[in-house]
């Protein structure tokens, strides 16, 4: 069998409109895991909130993992042990809270399994439905967040976004990881902390090449993985200069993608 693991992207990539696995995807996920290939989850949603779709998919039996929050976090399903962890400091967390009220976006992060933030957005509250995660919204983020976090998300309507993305590539390029996720998620981490970094670490650590893993993704925090992947795939709804980056084109997120991937490439 030519291929490994499967790392796939959640959020308009495996999951459907109603951020599930349909039933046909998940059914060629399970037989493809029977047949000894690994699934990996990586998203750059919290840890918290990518448990209960492995738990779904079974992949502590398997012995996978999740990448969770952009790949600053990679959890072993089988244990719940973190193998890989990388914070901002409660000083960058605070440069990038000046920045944001600067520019005049929204800023969250997270902290025990909570969204904090000190704003209230229609863009929050996307964030908590797909997170399913309480929101705290405090007096001062800056007092509050007095420790450091995994990861801190700008968020505004998506033209005005893409403006301040590219102001604070400008000013902090060189010191961290920059991405847009959704249109109206600007996702920072550690500089060198993105899903293909992570995905490297993980495959040297399984012993297995990168020739042996396919990725599937739809959006700009989706490249650095998909770069990585020995078979590069973007599902059919995927920006466009993702589909003209990838080996292949697969389905979309609500019309089997995943199986597509599967029954082509593994069967």
């Amino acid at each position: 069998m030519k291929y490994k693991m499967i790392v796939t992207d959640l959020d308009d990539t495996l999951l459907n409109e109603k951020g599930e696995i349909s039933l046909r995807d998940k059914e060629a996920i399970m037989k493809a895991q029977k047949m000894g290939v690994k699934f990996v989850l990586a998203s750059g949603r919290p840890t918290f909130a990518m448990k209960h779709l492995a738990e779904e998919l079974e992949l502590s039996k398997y012995g996978s993992f999740i990448l969770s929050y952009n790949g600053a976090i990679i959890t072993e399903c089988s244990t719940g042990k973190e193998f890989l962890k990388e914070s901002l400091t409660k000083d960058e967390i605070h440069e990038l809270h000046n920045f944001s009220k600067e520019h005049k976006v929204h800023i969250i992060t997270y902290l025990d399994d909570s969204i904090i933030s000190e704003t209230e957005s229609e863009y929050i509250d996307v964030e908590k439905n797909l997170t399913g995660m309480p929101h705290k919204k405090v007096p001062s983020f800056k007092e509050y967040v007095n420790r450091e976090a995994v990861k801190c998300i700008m968020l505004e309507e998506p033209k005005y976004l893409k403006l301040v993305e590219e102001k604070l590539k400008n000013k902090f390029g060189d010191r961290y990881s920059i991405a847009i996720s959704k249109p109206f998620f600007l996702e920072v981490t550690k500089l060198g902390i993105d899903k293909g970094n992570s995905l490297i670490k993980l495959i040297k650590h399984l012993n297995i090449s990168a020739d042996e893993v396919i990725v599937a993704g739809d959006s700009y925090n989706d490249i650095s993985m998909l770069k990585v992947a020995g078979l590069s795939v973007a599902v059919s709804n995927a920006k466009p200069e993702i589909k003209e980056m990838v080996d292949f084109i697969t389905s979309s997120n609500i019309d089997g993608g995943m199986e597509t991937i599967i029954n082509k490439y593994i069967f």
